[in-house]
């Protein structure tokens, strides 16, 4: 587990994620991938641009839930790419937290990213600075 991961956040836990069960919401899950996928960007992209013309929007997201959060766990998340194509791309994530100096993976998600121009409100091919460094960061052809 893991190995093909260059990229690793930690998550924060906020006591508004806990819910009446005592758990983290399965909602807040998509926002502690989302904080993670901006730090990923902010790492392998160049993140500088202005984001109004051209960027990415979320297509898809798939979570796999695997075991509960709680409050005080020490959970991190694993970012990469696993797919490139022409318009969009793939990002992995795996959520895992530290137990006694073991690693316990409690959910999985996948996310379609696709590369948008705002103004022509249309997607278009993925800009081949970010073809080139997420290539070399994540090892994709």
């Amino acid at each position: 587990m893991g190995t093909a991961f260059r990229h690793i956040s930690k998550v924060h836990i906020r006591f508004s994620d806990i819910d009446a069960f005592g758990h983290v919401n399965n909602a807040r899950y998509l926002t502690y991938y989302e904080e993670a996928r901006v730090l990923y960007f902010d790492e392998v992209v160049d993140w500088t641009y202005d984001w109004s013309k051209k960027g990415i929007i979320l297509a898809r997201a798939e979570v796999d839930f695997i075991r509960p959060v709680h409050f005080k766990d020490d959970v991190y998340i694993r970012t990469r790419c696993s797919r490139m194509g022409n318009k969009s791309f793939d990002i992995f994530y795996e959520m895992y937290l530290l137990d006694k100096d073991a690693e316990v993976l409690l959910s999985s998600c996948t996310t379609v990213m696709v590369m948008f121009d705002y103004e022509a409100k249309k997607s278009i091919p993925v800009l081949d600075e970010w073809k080139a460094a997420i290539g070399k960061f994540d090892s994709i052809n």
